[in-house]
């Protein structure tokens, strides 16, 4: 080449051919690397639609299960109110279900609890779990316990879950999504919110962790329990906000007064039910004594303060909230129903005396404080199921399902103020907490909701606070 020594020539000829076999090897390594990330994609992709199968098959079972539970609660709670004396019943259905599940029920007796550890350790449930919740709580409802339905439905969810993911021998990451999705399914299918179903399973098991991994299939199995057990004939009728109060300070004054007093009366909720069930559970040795003393218990309290209304669902207390036709004796009777219902041992869920002592809670707050009462007792409703169940994001997309967005600024805020303000507590003991609530419960993080009830009580009796 004209004007280039030899030398340089050489000097560039030895560069070049260095830097052409340095993008060779760059190459060849981006070659490798995209070669393995798409056979990592390949084997996700496998495994994610496998997982969403078996989502499917699990929703669409816990649809067919949640239409004949409503069904049978229906049909038993109709027997009820219109035949009082089934209420003598209760003696006779405590006592069935003690013996049965101390006899037969494995580690049925755990509930949730089981469900929960069952999703974050791969503890399988037997089949029979969902039989003798179903069973167990439709006889509860015929008596008259005080109880709700979301308990049942989550663990017939879990137990469907549990068994096919052992059916199909899956593990690890598959195992717990699939368990979360049942979990999703049967809180969409019985209360007809798909919306706070998929946000249910994702946020059930753990306090300040939503997990997101799970979010896909949660969502599909909400909306697809949603959609069966619609289809065999549910229905679900919500109560409606008759007007949303302009956002100023007078009004998010009082809204946030309304929100603590909803995390309190949650959290009173949840110790009650424990009490109950410390008391006999300390004092009464022999389980049959205790669950035969426990129901008469229940027995008595309807018959001397004539709280019949109070049995069930109660699903009237909601409608009577919305109205403003209640009082605080309306929250007291209900809250004390269900705790000697829940604290017997009766099977039954918490979240629909959630909703009615919520309701009636806010109704009477609005007449005190002159606000709309529908808007209240919807706050109410959603903000102390929230906080008793430690569930901020369910209880937004609650709110979306039931009473749609135009209040959903209030609502935010209820979730949140109402769940701080209850602390380390709820209704489900197996809860982890990975995230505390307050800086003055860091102590907490990493353990259940039990063992910090646990250590706030040893803390107090020692005299160094809780």
């Amino acid at each position: 080449m004209p004007g280039i020594s030899p030398d340089r020539l050489r000097r560039i000829r030895r560069h070049g051919t260095g830097f052409l076999s340095t993008l060779g090897l760059e190459l060849a390594h981006a070659e490798h690397m995209l070669a393995g990330d798409t056979a990592r994609d390949l084997g996700n992709m496998r495994a994610s639609l496998r997982t969403l199968a078996l989502t499917l098959v699990v929703s669409v079972l816990m649809g067919v299960a949640a239409w004949a539970f409503l069904t049978s609660l229906s049909i038993v709670t109709g027997a009820r109110e219109a035949h009082l004396w089934l209420f003598s019943l209760l003696p006779v259905v405590n006592l069935a279900t003690a013996w049965i599940y101390r006899n037969h029920g494995l580690h049925a007796a755990r509930g949730n609890n089981l469900v929960i550890d069952s999703s974050l350790t791969g503890i399988p449930i037997h089949a029979r779990m969902a039989a003798l919740t179903f069973v167990c709580s439709v006889a509860t409802h015929l008596a008259g316990g005080s109880a709700g339905r979301e308990g049942t439905a989550v663990q017939i969810g879990g137990t469907i879950a549990s068994n096919v993911a052992g059916l199909f021998h899956l593990s690890g990451r598959d195992r717990q999504d699939l368990m979360l999705a049942g979990i999703s399914a049967a809180f969409g299918a019985v209360f007809g919110t798909p919306l706070a179903g998929a946000f249910f399973g994702m946020e059930m098991c753990t306090i300040g962790k939503l997990n997101y991994s799970a979010g896909l299939y949660c969502l599909v199995a909400s909306f697809t329990g949603d959609l069966t057990a619609r289809a065999l004939g549910c229905t679900h009728a919500f109560n409606a906000i008759e007007s949303v109060p302009v956002m100023e300070p007078a009004t998010v004054a009082i809204v946030v007064a309304a929100a603590v007093a909803f995390g309190l009366a949650a959290r009173l909720f949840s110790l009650s039910i424990r009490t109950v069930k410390r008391f006999y559970s300390m004092r009464i040795k022999n389980y049959l004594v205790a669950a035969l003393v426990s129901s008469l218990v229940l027995l008595g309290v309807y018959v001397v303060f004539d709280l019949f209304r109070y049995g069930g669902l109660s699903e009237w207390l909601v409608s009577a909230g919305f109205a403003g036709d209640v009082g605080p004796f309306d929250v007291v009777a209900k809250l004390v129903c269900t705790a000697l219902t829940l604290g017997a041992g009766y099977q039954g869920g918490e979240v629909t005396p959630l909703f009615g002592i919520g309701a009636a809670l806010g109704g009477w707050i609005a007449n005190l404080t002159a606000m709309e009462p529908s808007f209240m007792a919807a706050l109410g409703m959603i903000g102390v199921f929230g906080a008793a169940l430690n569930v901020p994001i369910t209880t937004i997309m609650l709110s979306v399902d039931m009473f749609g967005g135009e209040a959903a600024g209030y609502f935010v805020i209820v979730a949140f103020i109402s769940y701080l303000v209850a602390g380390h507590r709820g209704v489900y003991p197996a809860q982890r907490i990975v995230t505390p609530k307050r800086r003055s419960l860091e102590d907490d993080e990493g353990i259940t909701v039990e063992r910090a009830i646990e250590r706030h009580r040893e803390e107090a009796d020692g005299g160094d606070g809780a």
